[in-house]
């Protein structure tokens, strides 16, 4: 018998259906599902990357491609991975800027999960010639002396990035 953490799984719903879930309407946030962060005390940060983006440009029809990365520190909730990459399914026949998808995929995760810092960045692939990367992020408000961890946190991911 397989031995079991205590992860919170009792609302997630996509997980085990089988099927995909409708994505005809273009990307919802109600899409999206999370579960309880089980370590708040502890600033830590969560990286999800999706090589294989694509949405469709709103003036041409012409395919996007790209990759999204999320990286955020949870508060009270965790975006499930699975219900992540439906929601970035949703976006192959959705027509859009890439600065607006890549804002919109920040806000709808800041809405969901209310995490402590998070950031957004879309790294599309060339089309004429020209790249466009966008990077969002979002600051929590809260103590200074909070605040000041969670941005020591971050700056300390963004140097080990380099």
């Amino acid at each position: 018998m397989a031995s079991r953490s205590e992860d919170d799984t009792r609302n997630l719903k996509l997980l085990g259906l089988g099927k995909m879930p409708q994505l005809d309407h273009g990307p919802d946030k109600s899409i999206l599902e999370i579960f309880p962060n089980r370590f708040p005390q502890r600033p830590y940060i969560i990286r999800i990357e999706f090589p294989e983006f694509t949405s469709l440009c709103p003036v041409t029809g012409q395919p996007d491609f790209g990759t999204i990365m999320v990286e955020y520190i949870p508060h009270e909730f965790c975006v499930e991975s699975k219900s992540f990459k439906l929601y970035m399914f949703a976006y192959r026949n959705h027509q859009s800027f890439m600065e607006t998808i890549t804002n919109s995929i920040l806000e709808d995760l800041v809405a969901l999960m209310d995490p402590l810092w998070c950031r957004g960045k879309g790294l599309f692939v060339p089309r004429g010639g020209t790249r466009i990367d966008i990077f969002a992020e979002h600051f929590k408000k809260m103590p200074s002396e909070d605040d000041a961890n969670i941005k020591y946190a971050v700056n300390a991911w963004k140097m080990e990035q380099r």
